[in-house]
């Protein structure tokens, strides 16, 4: 088929960039008239820099960043809408050997659970400042990131202060696993396969994962430029058809070795495929050789992973409130709301006849087993979700939710 539009879209060398290099290299892309151009990046900032200069109609991008944008929190900062996911989880948190082992010997269990694993990072910082040691240092990948909030939750949540128990920097994420090897940080979170990267170096050991910390929530979405959106609604339209359909294909296992033959591409990750296997089947080397099974690792078409849930949208929102990077307010709240576009998703893929929810949010922890729900198009099944520590959120109790974590 003829292309009918050209779409330049960035993004970065991960393993949730799969979608976009499916649709693209499966020909999902073209079959709904679009010449998708697909431009590598080394950075986030790049990604969010040449969105906002116009270079790039659309971009795989960490989920808070649009709504960091649309908030004016960011330079350059242009309107940006979230109009679909690219997937639920995908990212771990790796320490240094050295730190595993300090881990261990404070009753961090090999397991991936965030709860012993906190402990141990909480009994090693008490430690250190008995000591009079510097500070644990650990890596995310921008300021607006899931990683970043990620983190800092889950060690709040096991009581260490991110604030003051650790040092949190960025690292862009292919350059992750040689600052562990350099010693220049302690631990760092980060999507695949930079985390497999490290265990099969024998640098460092994965302690957890997203999809145990805050399970079925988004890593990456597609950000769209607001105006260009605006302006070509059928091109939208088709490249979220498009990635719906790669979507499907990259959740099929049996696709799994050629999507990661295809990733290996020197234009694509440039590295092994064997690292993109971990992480797409979910059977993760943690290190040492040891092989931890988790089926939701990276799920990028099940439980409606692509809907850009506005519950998702404020749960972001509220925690660039609780570490200080915006004051809360019912215009701020609405606009991080109004960043994520359910309604376009729904118009753009109604005539696939996938799985549509019916709602726009949802309570984060209330699934606590697999649940059908309200949809059109097809059943849906929703959950088990949430976080580790059992809290819910409730995006109709924003406001109570961001005074219960202040502090």
């Amino acid at each position: 088929m003829s292309s009918g539009h050209q779409i330049f879209a960035g993004f970065m060398p991960l393993l949730d960039s799969s979608l976009l290099i499916a649709a693209k290299e499966k020909g999902f892309a073209a079959s709904e008239g679009i010449d998708l151009v697909l431009m590598r990046e080394t950075s986030w900032a790049s990604i969010r820099d040449r969105m906002a200069v116009g270079h790039f109609q659309v971009a795989h991008m960490l989920a808070p960043m649009p709504i960091a944008a649309n908030l004016g929190l960011t330079p350059l900062a242009v309107p940006t809408i979230a109009p679909m996911a690219l997937g639920l989880g995908g990212n771990a948190v790796t320490v240094s050997n050295a730190l595993w082992a300090s881990m261990l010997g404070h009753g961090a269990t090999p397991d991936l659970d965030p709860a012993s694993t906190g402990r141990g990072i909480k009994a090693v910082c008490a430690e250190r400042a008995a000591r009079g040691e510097p500070v644990l240092r650990f890596a995310v990948v921008h300021p607006f990131s899931g990683h970043n909030y990620e983190l800092r939750y889950w060690l709040a949540a096991c009581g260490v202060d991110p604030r003051r128990d650790v040092e949190i920097v960025i690292v862009p994420p292919p350059l992750m696993a040689d600052a562990l090897a350099s010693g220049g940080i302690d631990g760092y979170c980060v999507g695949e396969p930079w985390s497999t990267a490290a265990a099969i170096a024998g640098h460092g050991r994965i302690a957890t994962v997203k999809a145990a910390i805050w399970r079925s929530s988004p890593e990456k979405v597609l950000g769209a430029g607001a105006k260009w959106a605006a302006d070509n609604p059928e091109a939208l339209a088709a490249l979220l058809r498009a990635l719906c359909r790669s979507a499907q294909w990259c959740a099929d296992p049996g696709n799994h070795s050629e999507l990661a033959g295809i990733l290996a591409g020197t234009a694509y990750l440039g590295r092994p495929a064997a690292w993109m296997l971990h992480g797409l089947s979910g059977e993760l080397d943690v290190g040492g050789g040891e092989v931890r099974r988790l089926a939701e690792f990276f799920v990028p078409f099940a439980k409606a992973a692509t809907f850009p849930w506005k519950s998702h949208a404020l749960w972001f929102y509220s925690q660039m409130v609780r570490w200080g990077q915006i004051a809360h307010s019912a215009e701020n709240a609405a606009i991080a709301r109004e960043t994520y576009r359910p309604d376009l998703y729904r118009a753009a893929l109604k005539p696939l006849g996938v799985a549509l929810p019916t709602a726009n949010a949802k309570v984060e922890g209330a699934l606590k087993a697999p649940t059908p729900v309200g949809s059109a198009g097809a059943s849906l099944t929703l959950g088990p979700d949430g976080f580790f520590d059992g809290t819910l959120f409730d995006p109709d109790r924003l406001e109570a939710y961001i005074n219960s974590q202040s502090g």
